[in-house]
């Protein structure tokens, strides 16, 4: 999670909330999650969870943009939250996109990403969390998608662990932001397919146990 922005961005964000709360007959309510200089905005809306991105107009898509559109496609086995709807719209200087998602009950491991101590969650949870890595690791690459680039890794592994990466390296399908802010306490739940219509939505924030589509990338 990242603090607010600007003032001038956060008046447009929760105006752009408010604007996708009350296309999907909802209210935003409760603490704002914020994406990095504000590019996100998130919070519950109902029973459900409302995430809201942004970006310059003419420069939506990519990454950010249709990661969790995307993980539609993936097998029901990979444990996300439900994306009921999505809703696009433009105006003269910004274009955003609100989501709206199945509310998961469980917290989160931990607010920051990296442990300070023994999270003390039961083997049965790093046997799911591995079980649903490995689904995901079979899903072919999806075309145009990249996480992590290779001139990066080249320059990083040296530099963290005094080894060179290998000459060739085996890439595969995985979370592009996983870390322990990104996933939940509970038991994995498989996402529902086809997804579940709107009233029968559980009531938490949108949530891996496995690595979720974070609220706030």
């Amino acid at each position: 999670m990242f603090e607010a922005p600007a003032p001038a961005t956060v008046d447009r964000m929760l105006a752009a909330q408010a604007h996708a709360a009350d296309q999907f007959g909802l209210r935003a309510t409760g603490r704002r999650v914020w994406g990095y200089q504000g590019r996100t905005v998130s919070s519950a809306a109902g029973p459900h969870w409302l995430r809201v991105v942004c970006a310059e107009a003419g420069t939506e898509g990519g990454t950010l943009w249709d990661g969790p559109s995307a993980s539609r496609t993936l097998p029901p086995s990979v444990p996300r939250p439900d994306l009921f709807r999505i809703r696009d719209w433009t105006t003269d200087t910004y274009a955003y996109r609100a989501e709206l998602y199945a509310f998961a009950p469980d917290p989160i491991v931990s607010p920051r990403p990296i442990l300070d101590e023994d999270p003390g969650l039961p083997e049965t949870w790093w046997k799911e969390m591995t079980a649903a890595l490995d689904v995901l690791a079979d899903v072919p690459p999806p075309t145009g998608r990249e996480a992590v680039r290779e001139e990066y890794l080249r320059r990083v592994i040296p530099q963290f662990t005094g080894h060179q990466a290998d000459a060739a390296i085996t890439w595969s399908t995985a979370h592009g932001d996983l870390d322990y802010g990104n996933v939940t306490r509970g038991p994995c739940t498989p996402c529902s397919s086809p997804p579940r219509p709107l009233a029968s939505a559980p009531s938490s924030p949108p949530s891996w146990t496995g690595p979720r589509p974070a609220p706030d990338c």
